[in-house]
């Protein structure tokens, strides 16, 4: 068997070691050969074994060559299979299910020896076996993920899981988050039986084996079984089970992913049948979403754009085609402690770097760094750091109002406020203090780097570094090259990105560059939207119906009003000396009333769209409905006329517009820059892959659900003191699927339908018509 990716080894106490090892792949996945070596390596064991009466084997390790035990499923496969592939899809997934089936009733003991990571289907194969030993390994991730690529745990492990820890925590613990867990974690959870240390693996496996705990059968295929907690029949857990759903709307917050919803199903469902017919409720769910365009989306953006980003996708090459050498930051000054300074100096610390934290006064230095002693605070409550560590960290943060401790770092950040004259005076003023081999980096969100660049001598080691607050939560970093920006500087700020733990993408120059630009075009569509007659919760709840994390109105609050118009005035500013008119459809006005009228301008000063109580979010502004309307004389839409389905997509396709415009400038150069920096710096629905794989993949079949956007829309009426739920937003209407509409085709089709309806700004490029 030696083409056979199951290495079978015997020893003389009768213990058969299938080392999986595919000879074509560096990781072992649930491809082809994975699929056929598993059938004939089954078929082998139990010619060999027969009803265990007379055999030589008296158990089986499965362990792995790899770094890794398993990678999961084949998602190069998954992306191409469509609706018409659904049958074969589903033939399939049972043919593979069925090996791991029957090497599970093998009527001898096995144990899965995990040396790495064991994650979604790599798991799945682990759970086949009695009992699973894994390696307590820095790094190595054990879980079942599926659900956050749009998939559920189709190779038996929502059945498994769930008879293995009971409904409830089954869902609640391993299937909907979808974690990966460290093997201590898994441990504690319950999905891995026993840890060890890597060297002592194979020794604890065999020990297992020989120990009296090693049992052939399965609990789920013993007689008697029952689920922990109870099945959905048992009084207990049928008391508690409407709860399930309820729970998972209230998380989804009226979001169209399906990947959760039907997890649960499966779950619910299997639990009511027999082992095997529950393995089938899981193929059909699995199908039905694998064939999809949801986890097409998801999978392209979470496994193969976040690998481009992570893995240097967008990192330069040196002329002569080689990569540059990797850069080290041992030393880095921040100029500017205020929030996003602070923030960018403790992770940079966290990182194990040296951090000069400059200010115009010690004063304010050091309350910079108290930003950092509360953050380890927090950590130290709960117990996710210790007292040592955090003292380490904070004695690596060094508060000063003198250039002069700057004379020796490798990288600079200025992180000033948002002007264009106090930037160019602070980056005279760095240029000076540090060494000619220091990076000069600008944390700005709008400011044009090359214009920021111009007023010092080494343009070329200029770059924009775009943080995202709060800093020490956001995974996102841009890196903005100017027209100067040396290739090498490019290279070594996607190292630095790396080195802070950071997602990095990379944008060219251009006025807001990609997040903020795209950012700002589906703020001031929801605030449109208010200025139109719309009522605000409506707005807020088409934007939870998209999918969006956060609504806009509440987006608008947090960026602060004062901070949106002084952005809006240097757009415009920009678009008259281009000799372009900007209509914005009264957006201007509406937040000036709100800034100069009503004293509102957002979060910071407690008061904006939303009201706030204790710095949290109490409900909408009454006002929204009454004294704003009555200033501005806007006439309120009526509920009768609300099509929901066209509030959401203005949210989606307003975002994606001006994402394409940006991949035709030029700012944007890859797919997966757009994607993850959507997803992750500024909060597009992941069900959609990101703003440029929403394009792409385009589904017009995916329609919000009617009676959840009642249901969403009222009770953010409700939170705002605007009604009982259940009663105004009676009238909300949703638009027919259009499943017809699909790709980039389909895209344009319903773009040219909205810009029809709403405006010429939803006009699709010519880029996507040719």
């Amino acid at each position: 068997m030696s083409d056979n990716m199951f290495r079978w080894e015997q020893n003389d106490a009768g213990v058969v070691t299938l080392t999986m090892d595919d000879p074509n792949a560096p990781v072992n996945t649930m491809n082809d050969q994975f699929e056929s070596d598993i059938r004939s390596t089954v078929e082998r064991l139990e010619a060999e074994i027969g009803d265990g009466s007379d055999t030589s084997i008296t158990g089986i390790i499965l362990t792995s060559a790899k770094k890794t035990f398993f990678a999961g499923g084949n998602l190069k496969a998954m992306l191409k299979v469509g609706p018409e592939d659904a049958q074969a899809m589903f033939d399939n997934v049972e043919h593979m299910k069925e090996s791991l089936r029957r090497l599970e009733k093998l009527p001898v003991p096995i144990v899965a020896a995990i040396n790495g990571a064991a994650l979604g289907g790599g798991l799945e194969v682990a759970l086949a076996a009695n009992h699973r030993i894994a390696a307590d390994a820095r790094g190595s991730k054990i879980g079942l993920p599926e659900v956050t690529l749009g998939l559920l745990p189709g190779g038996g492990g929502v059945t498994r899981v769930v008879r293995m820890l009971g409904l409830q925590d089954a869902l609640m613990n391993v299937i909907l988050p979808g974690a990966q867990m460290a093997p201590a974690k898994a441990h504690s959870v319950g999905i891995v039986d026993e840890l060890c240390a890597p060297e002592e693996l194979l020794d604890k496996a065999h020990a297992w084996l020989a120990s009296d705990a090693a049992k052939a059968a399965q609990p789920w295929d013993e007689k008697g079984f029952r689920i922990p907690g109870g099945d959905p029949n048992s009084p207990k857990l049928a008391m508690h089970l409407p709860s399930f759903p309820a729970n998972l709307t209230k998380q989804l917050k009226g979001s169209p992913m399906k990947a959760p919803r039907l997890a649960m199903q499966a779950a619910i469902e299997g639990a009511q049948v027999d082992v095997d017919t529950a393995m089938r409720i899981e193929s059909r769910y699995f199908t039905e979403l694998v064939c999809g365009s949801q986890a097409k989306n998801m999978m392209q953006a979470f496994f193969f754009d976040l690998g481009h980003c992570n893995g240097g996708g967008s990192r330069p090459l040196q002329e002569d085609g080689t990569p540059y050498p990797k850069s080290e930051f041992k030393k880095i000054a921040v100029v500017g402690a205020g929030m996003m300074g602070a923030g960018i100096a403790y992770v940079c610390a966290k990182a194990g770097m040296e951090v000069v934290l400059k200010d115009i006064s010690m004063e304010n230095a050091e309350r910079g760094k108290s930003y950092s002693v509360g953050l380890e605070e927090k950590a130290q409550k709960r117990g996710r750091t210790t007292a040592e560590k955090s003292e380490a960290l904070l004695a690596r943060i060094h508060p000063t109002d003198s250039y002069d401790d700057m004379s020796d770092v490798d990288l600079v950040i200025e992180a000033v406020f948002e002007n264009t004259d106090l930037k160019h005076k602070v980056h005279a003023e760095i240029e000076a203090a540090v060494p000619e081999t220091c990076i000069l980096g600008s944390n700005t969100s709008t400011l044009p780097i090359t214009e920021l660049a111009s007023h010092v001598k080494r343009e070329k080691d200029f770059i924009g570094l775009h943080f995202f607050s709060p800093v020490d939560k956001m995974q996102l970093i841009e890196i903005i090259t100017g027209d100067n920006t040396d290739p090498a500087v490019l290279a070594a700020s996607l190292d630095f990105a790396v080195a802070i733990r950071k997602i990095p993408i990379v944008v060219t120059d251009s006025r807001g560059f990609y997040t903020s630009r795209v950012i700002g075009t589906v703020i001031n569509e929801a605030i449109r939207m208010v200025a139109e007659g719309y009522d605000p919760a409506v707005v807020e709840s088409a934007a939870r119906q998209a999918g969006y994390p956060a609504a806009q109105l509440q987006l608008a609050d947090e960026l602060n009003l004062k901070l949106m118009r002084k952005i809006s005035e240097e757009n415009e500013t920009a678009a008259r000396e281009r000799g372009e008119v900007i209509d914005d459809g009264g957006v201007a006005k509406l937040v000036n009333m709100m800034i100069d009228k009503f004293d509102r301008p957002g979060k910071l000063e407690k008061r904006g769209f939303y009201e706030y109580v204790d710095g949290r979010r109490s409900g909408l502004w009454s006002g929204l409905r009454a004294e704003l309307r009555d200033e501005l004389g806007i006439t309120p839409i009526p509920n009768d006329d609300v099509n929901m389905q066209d509030l959401v997509d203005r949210l989606l396709f307003i975002e994606a517009v001006e994402t394409q415009k940006c991949i035709d400038e030029g700012v944007v150069l890859h797919d997966a820059d757009a994607n993850i920096g959507s997803i992750f710096g500024i909060g597009y629905p992941a069900w959609t892959g990101g703003t440029r794989q929403f394009v792409k993949n385009y589904d017009g079949g995916t329609v919000i659900d009617s009676a959840s956007a009642v249901q969403s829309a009222s009770s953010v009426g409700a939170e705002a003191g605007h009604g009982a739920p259940g009663t105004e937003f009676a009238g909300v209407r949703t638009a027919v699927a259009h499943p017809e509409r699909r790709g980039v085709a389909g895209f344009v089709e319903r773009a040219e339908e909205l810009a029809a309806k709403y405006g010429a700004r939803f006009a699709p490029p010519a880029s996507l018509k040719g």
